[in-house]
């Protein structure tokens, strides 16, 4: 995806300073494609799946290999935002331990419907809050060891869609407390577009969709929106290896209205 680097902070409180400002930002991202096979990331996966249960709706996540030494994240923290500090520095609480703003409630970042733009809908089959930002079943190595260099990241929320035609589009947002760190993720990510450090999902039981192999064509594409890391990723109903181009557009308004929910509540902060 070629974009502009936001230029330096100016100043204005770190919540309401976004990466993204408008519906440029979205309308120009590229999404790239995806490389060869043999080049892609693949995500192996064991006999065995895990069922996360959020709001009763099941979302099966590809296991990944993992190091015994990658970090784990603060959790998610539901407290309220952060009070202004005291004029009293001896009463202002450190910086580290202030409470970051929660993350957007997977409704207002989800919805159960979207339209593709061209009379049809992407419906949703399920969504889920992540135990924390780096889980190995969701992020890759090289991403989560970026989440633990910054200033720390509020949580891990995604989703899995289906068009009328079964195609699969998975959604993943990742909260960090510093807007700063969110736009070091979106660029690095950005410019390693033939690495897949988000996992694909499985479809749930009973959705009727097949469960793709590691190696399915995928196309994946990144917008920042304030605090927040949204990243789209899409596949065939069949898991074909071509046609990414027209795969990213069938992505991107998906991603745009997803991406708009975010942004909102960022402002919102």
């Amino acid at each position: 995806m070629d974009h502009d680097v936001p230029r330096d902070h100016d100043g204005r409180d770190d919540d309401k300073w976004n990466v993204v400002l408008d519906e440029e930002f979205v309308r120009s991202a590229t999404v790239k494609e995806a490389p060869a096979p043999t080049r892609k990331r693949r995500w192996p996966r064991y006999a065995a799946l895990a069922a996360v249960v959020v709001a009763a709706a099941f979302v099966v996540l590809r296991y990944t290999s993992s190091s015994s030494d990658e970090a784990v994240a603060p959790k998610p923290t539901a407290s309220a935002p952060a009070s202004k500090a005291s004029a009293l520095a001896t009463a202002a609480p450190a910086e580290s331990n202030r409470p970051a703003r929660p993350m957007i409630p997977l409704a207002k970042a989800f919805p159960a419907h979207v339209s593709t733009g061209t009379s049809g809908t992407f419906t949703k089959l399920g969504t889920a809050v992540m135990k924390s930002c780096t889980e190995p079943d969701s992020v890759g190595p090289s991403l989560a060891a970026d989440i633990t260099t910054g200033k720390g990241c509020v949580g891990e929320e995604i989703a899995l869609y289906k068009d009328a035609h079964n195609n699969q589009f998975n959604l993943a947002i990742i909260t960090m407390k510093d807007p700063r760190d969110t736009v070091k993720l979106v660029t690095r990510l950005s410019m390693a577009f033939d690495d897949y450090e988000v996992a694909a999902q499985a479809p749930p039981p009973g959705s009727g969709l097949p469960t793709l192999p590691a190696d399915s064509g995928m196309v994946q594409s990144f917008t920042g929106q304030g605090r927040a890391m949204v990243v789209g990723l899409a596949q065939w109903s069949d898991g074909r290896t071509r046609d990414y181009q027209q795969l990213g557009d069938r992505l991107s308004p998906l991603l745009k209205n997803v991406s708009k929910n975010v942004a909102r509540y960022e402002n919102e902060g």
